[in-house]
């Protein structure tokens, strides 16, 4: 990963610029909008890593350079993902990370990106970088050593206004300004913090549960967010394997909540995300009432940096079976849709897995 580009100087854009250059990379960064590219350079990255990275070459779309990186991100709105994939494919990098979610609802173009990215040799991941980070590794360790007996629920919450985000954003009066508005586009609490499902998702399969079958959830539109996005998204699971489980999303509550639960039929296992500034925190409850528990201290800039990390190992060795890569992706796309369906039908649904 020596040769990075990045398409996108918003919040994401700025992160995984940040996140290369710690690792020694080279970066180019894409961006249809001048101004966008300007306020990246004069106010976002040095408000947040002190000072601007000469090292960092900013480029209007069509000027860019084509054919010379190894490695590049696509971090604008998911309804501009796949087609914006599909060209980076092309150019024939080691790999490609889209951010999350995959891509809007309606999967245009998704089949074709597969079918390329396997022509051209690349590997393809989507930025659900927190089931890569180091609270998320403990977590797995406890699992792989059966330390909670057989797993029997599991449960998981991301539950965080989104002022936060549109306070990354300023240009952003509101969600209706942009993809985060519209949950057809990636937006809304399903699609913006879907991180929860993924999330759920990789627990289920280290716990050797299998995909998620069957959905039954509840979206709120209500008439205050002019029924384009939902504020508000309950999901209850049954797995292939007829493990249970709930995920809740929403874009409304504070303060915010991002946490995981296993629970097993001896002890539970409990994830937390950011519980307090700079810090995630794993608990091991065991029947007999002892309690382990374990603290992460990281930065925000951290997440990035170990996904990048991450990325590169996968990138060097093919045996490297990735949490983030692509058919994870699809696999939570496959889940919102069916969200969606069940939402509207006002009942459980199968889940159509498109992979």
């Amino acid at each position: 990963m020596k040769n990075v580009k990045i398409f996108g100087a918003g919040s994401i854009g700025n992160h995984m610029a940040n996140a290369a250059r710690a690792l020694g990379a080279s970066v180019d960064v894409v961006d249809k909008d001048p101004e966008a590219l300007d306020r990246m350079k004069s106010e976002i990255y040095p408000q947040r890593y002190g000072q601007w990275d000469d090292n960092i070459k900013l480029h209007v779309s069509g000027s860019e350079p084509i054919g010379n990186h190894d490695f590049i991100v696509i971090g604008t709105p998911p309804d501009s993902h796949i087609e914006l994939a599909r060209s980076a494919v092309n150019s024939k990098p080691l790999g490609v990370l889209i951010e999350k979610p995959l891509c809007s609802l309606g999967l245009e173009g998704l089949d074709h990106l597969k079918v390329e990215a396997k022509e051209n040799q690349v590997q393809l991941f989507v930025g659900y970088d927190h089931v890569v980070g180091k609270a998320a590794k403990i977590l797995e360790e406890h699992i792989n050593a059966s330390a909670i007996g057989n797993p029997i629920t599991i449960d998981v919450e991301w539950r965080e206004h989104w002022s936060g985000i549109f306070a990354a954003h300023p240009w952003l009066n509101g969600p209706t300004d942009s993809y985060l508005g519209f949950s057809e586009l990636g937006g809304g609490a399903s699609g913006e913090h879907s991180h929860a499902l993924n999330f759920w998702q990789h627990i289920c399969q280290l716990a050797g549960g299998g995909r998620i079958s069957e959905v039954d959830a509840r979206l709120d539109y209500g008439k205050n967010y002019e029924n384009s996005y939902d504020s508000i998204c309950l999901m209850n699971f049954c797995t292939e394997t007829g493990l249970l489980g709930r995920c809740v999303q929403d874009v409304i509550t504070r303060p915010h909540k991002k946490w995981a639960s296993i629970q097993g039929d001896s002890g539970r296992i409990e994830w937390h995300c950011s519980f307090q500034p700079g810090a995630d925190k794993v608990l091991l409850f065991k029947s007999d009432g002892k309690i382990q528990e374990t603290i992460v201290t990281k930065t925000r800039p951290d997440d990035f940096i170990m996904e990048l990390e991450h990325i590169r190992t996968a990138l060097q060795d093919n045996s490297v079976c990735s949490p983030i890569d692509i058919e994870r992706g699809i696999d939570t796309m496959s889940v919102l849709i069916a969200a969606q369906k069940s939402n509207s039908l006002g009942k459980r649904v199968r889940v159509e897995y498109l992979n």
